[in-house]
């Protein structure tokens, strides 16, 4: 082809890319890229496997011929303009919106906030509901069609441009993005607003809860922390999506929730998020970022019905804007009071010299001279009339091959074990360096016996071989020590994990 008779000119709205050809000698064009979506005189069929189209420039008299294409040297596609510029709908303020917003400006692209946008009212809307029937926020118009869910736009926004590192530079660098992006939503994020969304009034604060996600935000931030102490970046040596996702999802954590006595424990992760927070592209989205001084309070469960009567106004506006919280609080409570009549058997036991949220408070407090302190306390409190422990083997370790999977499994059963979180205290080891993985356990229970209604509710249960600690043998005791405090080697091989069931019941 005489690339003399030739000239191309780009167009794109986003999705599709238009390329118009000057071709007045009428001669046979080959691009590659995607399928045409039409076909008629002017359009070929795209030969899938190797993506190629063949457009014939047919003379329709002005000599010009227009094709839906992305044409690609080599491996790599060409850029091209975007003429028509992406719509974030949602407030300014939501963190979750930053993500796409942020990797727009490292990838060069414009995307711009919706106008007048008001969370309660625009996504109520006919026209919001079409674009995310749900009514959630974020969600971004484009010329093709709305995305929601914020990771997702991210990534749409992210890929509009090919010449960055934003998912890394090879196929391991791509799945490390996507592996750390994964850990930022469901180990970060997750426990990060079961702490912080009950305390700003958003669902009902429950403390057992709450202190679950602080133990699980705890371990997610050691591991992280773990790894930046090696790594400037999650991924490889630049900013890649995610860093940037990595950072909105800490950015409330640090800005209302998590003070500097908490964070302190993870100064690998606190020099990251301030390297982060502080990079140009990031803080021109998010602003100045100043750490919280204090946690929110726990909100009071029944907002003033008697003393605050008196002031008519705040009342009334709180409750117009919160009024489905309140409906469904109260039903909750309507379906659950006939629950607490019939008393739980351990209930009526004889009163037990143990308390355990004694023990668990000093099991999490114990940070130095764990054996001489909290261990000694241990057997100094523990009740073996009021009490009884008992060591639990995984009947099926073969099964055992994956360490996250084997992980899992066992953080799933002790979400399951919330049931008993009044009357029970739990250590749970996944033990090995190679597959297959073994999962032991230790437990307090309330009563002499494994209490009925756990092993009846629990499926796991039967899943493990029970054995009540003879309390006699010396050897056993000391294996109830090991299993503790972590210690290791544990029976002679290292630990993979150790996961500790220990929620509060009561901390005011």
């Amino acid at each position: 082809m005489d690339a003399g008779d030739v000239s191309a000119h780009l167009k794109s709205n986003g999705r599709r890319h238009f390329c118009t050809f000057e071709n007045p000698s009428k001669i046979e064009i080959v691009l590659t890229g995607w399928m045409p979506e039409t076909e008629d005189g002017r359009w070929a069929v795209v030969n899938r496997r190797r993506h190629e189209c063949r457009a014939e420039a047919a003379n329709d008299g002005d000599g010009k011929v227009e094709a839906v294409v992305v044409e690609v040297a080599g491996n790599r596609k060409r850029d091209v303009k975007h003429d028509e510029v992406a719509v974030m709908h949602a407030t300014k303020n939501n963190k979750n919106a930053y993500k796409a917003l942020i990797a727009a400006e490292y990838a060069g692209v414009e995307v711009k906030w919706a106008d007048n946008f008001e969370m309660g009212v625009s996504n109520k809307t006919p026209e919001f509901l079409k674009m995310n029937p749900i009514g959630k926020v974020p969600v971004l118009e484009t010329p093709d069609g709305p995305v929601f869910e914020s990771n997702a736009i991210a990534r749409y926004v992210a890929r509009l441009k090919t010449d960055t590192s934003l998912f890394g530079s090879s196929p391991i660098e791509y799945g490390q993005v996507e592996q750390w992006i994964d850990f930022a939503s469901l180990e970060i994020d997750s426990k990060m607003s079961g702490w912080l969304y009950p305390r700003l009034g958003y669902g009902n604060y429950i403390a057992p809860v709450e202190e679950a996600c602080i133990d699980g935000l705890k371990r997610a931030l050691g591991a992280l922390n773990t790894h930046l102490a090696s790594h400037t970046f999650l991924v490889g040596h630049a900013v890649t999506l995610a860093d940037i996702i990595m950072t909105c999802n800490l950015y409330l954590g640090f800005k209302l929730l998590m003070t500097k006595s908490f964070t302190s424990e993870f100064p690998h992760v606190e020099r990251y998020f301030w390297t982060m927070i502080n990079q140009p592209k990031i803080s021109k989205i998010t602003g100045e970022v100043v750490q919280t001084e204090a946690v929110p309070p726990v909100p009071s469960k029944k907002p003033a019905q008697t003393k605050e009567a008196k002031p008519k106004a705040e009342p009334k506006k709180e409750e117009k804007k919160e009024a489905p919280k309140p409906k469904t609080e109260a039903a909750g409570e309507e379906e659950e009071a006939p629950k607490p009549k019939p008393k739980n058997p351990l209930d009526l036991l004889p009163p037990s010299k143990m308390i355990l949220d004694d023990w668990k408070r000093l099991y999490s407090n114990t940070k130095t001279n764990f054996r001489e302190v909290a261990i000694k306390g241990f057997w100094d409190m523990f009740d073996p009339e009021g009490y009884s422990l008992w060591f639990c083997d995984y009947k099926y370790n073969d099964e055992n091959m994956v360490s996250f999977v084997t992980m899992n499994k066992v953080g799933g059963f002790l979400q399951r074990m919330d049931l008993a979180r009044k009357y029970a205290f739990g250590k749970m080891l996944i033990i090995g360096s190679e597959p297959p993985f073994k999962v032991k356990g230790l437990w307090i229970f309330r009563g002499p016996e494994i209490p009925k209604f756990v092993m009846d509710e629990c499926y796991d249960m039967e899943l493990y071989e029970w054995t009540k600690v003879d309390l006699s043998d010396e050897a056993q005791k000391e294996r109830v020590n090991q299993m503790i405090e972590d210690y290791e080697p544990f029976e002679g091989e290292t630990l993979l994990d150790a996961k500790c069931f220990k929620v509060f019941l009561g901390r005011h």
